[in-house]
C-alpha cells in the first residue's frame, strides 16, 4: 500500500489567474520553495495554508486540493 497523498490544482490556477510562484507566494505569506513543493506534491499544506491559497485564488479550497486516498 501506497501513501495517501493531497493533489492540488496549484500550477492550473496560477496559470489561469497569470500568477507567478513568487506572487502567489507574497499573497500567502510564505516562500516561493514551499509554492515549488507544492507543486510538485513533494509537500501537504497544513490546513491554514491551504485556506490562504484558496483565498488568494478566490475559490474554495476543494477548487485548488483533493485528496487522494492510498492505493491498495
Amino acid at each position: 500500500m501506497t501513501d495517501a497523498t493531497i493533489a492540488n490544482q496549484i500550477r492550473v490556477l496560477r496559470a489561469t489567474h497569470d500568477l507567478t510562484q513568487e506572487d502567489l507566494a507574497r499573497r500567502c505569506n510564505i516562500t516561493r520553495q514551499t509554492i515549488i513543493a507544492l507543486e510538485a506534491g513533494k509537500y501537504s499544506p497544513s490546513l491554514e495554508l491551504a485556506f490562504r491559497i484558496a483565498n488568494a485564488f478566490g475559490v474554495g479550497v476543494q477548487d485548488v486540493f483533493r485528496w487522494v486516498g492510498p492505493t491498495p
